[in-house]
């Protein structure tokens, strides 16, 4: 008799338990200082949960690996979360956790430190480091992404944070607050009954028609920008990954009965997660557009209604507060340049050699594992998906989170967010 599922709250609720402690034991142990537990920078969504992953896998004594989880009373029975019991929209995550424990625990202690460093975006100590550190946080890193997409984690992470934040500080002085705030909620714009797009199947009706999309929306001008009045650089890169944003909700409104594009589905079932994988594949639109990222340049040619040959963007001319996303941007888009140029060539010589199996672009492996997420062995929920060789380093894992990461923090940009509810909403897929 198979054995039950258990609840989904319950399950979130116990992770928030650990995620608080997690975050605790981090700040002791200073991973992770207050300042940026106050400032809640975009990276933290991602190390947080991260962390707890890593801190279960060193306290974890099962075979196969499970996690004990907080009893719902004090009577009630302990409980461990396993592949047997866990509900289905978390069984991803655990298997790839599962997968993770016995690398993280066959480490010597100073690799292990080095992990968790590497997961904060810390430096690791040792050198050389060890390279195995580097995939196993890639993996985890993956899942928590996963995870900080979702809007119950999102809704519950500000608490979180204030909990560790609060925890060994004196009842005396100014309290330290978080500055953590979730991304838009875009649950009203994803139901069916809104004029964006929900839950129901996909019509045959024509969508509006991206081509138009500068057009679609209203004039510009009392548009606020997160710096000052006159500062029009956040304006060129709004404008520039909306073109590619518009390029990508396109290729799924244009593909909707004969193969459909692998984020229709998503959009369909789980909306916040088609939301953040759009605005990532954008970001990988922009990166390897011809002519719009210019590595030797370091610089981006921005979308401008005003320049028709567009308008030529370097961080130094930024504000900076916009430069480190600037000069992320732009090192996304010279190693996803180099990526396909090493893509073609590794197809090129497999084609003269007369080799059958011809190796999957690295390139496309990023784009699968950003719709469909990391899983056990790096392979993919699309079971169609041809299955990866594991690197040490898990490169196209890590590329995957880049990109992830830069997509998230766009969210934390109010002239972005001011405005992605309309534009997922004129350009989105209808119902």
């Amino acid at each position: 008799m198979p054995r039950s599922k258990l609840d989904e709250e319950y399950v979130q609720n116990s992770f928030h338990t650990y995620l608080k402690s997690s975050l605790t034991q981090a700040k002791v142990e200073r991973l992770i200082e207050d300042q940026v537990l106050a400032s809640a920078e975009a990276d933290l969504m991602i190390s947080g949960p991260a962390l707890c992953l890593y801190f279960a896998a060193l306290r974890c004594t099962t075979h196969p690996p499970s996690v004990p989880l907080p009893r719902a009373t004090k009577s009630a029975p302990p409980l461990e979360l396993s592949a047997d019991n866990c509900p289905p929209a978390f069984l991803g995550f655990l298997a790839v956790w599962a997968a993770a424990v016995p690398r993280i625990q066959g480490l010597i202690p100073q690799d292990q430190h080095d992990l968790a460093r590497i997961i904060c975006g810390l430096q690791p100590i040792a050198v050389p480091p060890n390279s195995e550190c580097a995939g196993i946080a890639a993996d985890l890193r993956a899942v928590a992404i996963e995870i900080s997409q979702r809007r119950t984690f999102q809704d519950r992470y500000a608490s979180d944070l204030q909990a560790a934040l609060d925890a060994g500080s004196s009842g005396s002085g100014l309290k330290v607050k978080t500055s953590f705030v979730p991304p838009p909620v875009y649950s009203d714009l994803l139901s069916p009954e809104s004029s964006g797009y929900g839950s129901k199947k996909f019509s045959s009706s024509s969508p509006s028609s991206p081509s138009s999309v500068l057009s679609a929306f209203p004039p510009r001008t009392p548009s606020p920008s997160i710096l000052t009045p006159d500062t029009p650089e956040i304006d060129f890169i709004r404008e520039t990954l909306y073109s590619a944003l518009a390029a990508v909700l396109e290729q799924i409104t244009a593909s909707r009965t004969h193969d459909p594009h692998p984020l229709a589905r998503l959009f369909k079932y789980d909306p916040p997660r088609a939301h953040f994988a759009a605005v990532s594949l954008a970001i990988l639109e922009v990166a390897t557009m011809q002519g719009i990222i210019l590595p030797d340049q370091n610089a981006i040619m921005c979308v401008s209604a005003r320049e028709p040959g567009g308008h030529k963007l370097t961080p130094d001319a930024c504000p900076e507060p916009l430069r480190p996303f600037m000069m992320e941007l732009i090192a996304i888009g010279r190693d996803a340049q180099e990526m396909q140029d090493e893509d073609n060539e590794a197809t090129i010589k497999a084609i003269e050699r007369g080799d059958e199996n011809i190796p999957e672009p690295r390139f496309e492996r990023v784009q699968v594992i950003i719709i469909n997420g990391v899983r056990v062995d790096g392979g993919t929920a699309d079971n169609g998906c041809r299955r990866r060789k594991r690197s040490v380093e898990g490169r196209a894992v890590t590329f995957a989170n880049r990109v992830n990461a830069l997509g998230l923090s766009i969210s934390r940009i109010k002239a972005f967010r001011d405005r992605e509810k309309e534009v997922f909403d004129v350009l989105g897929p209808r119902p």
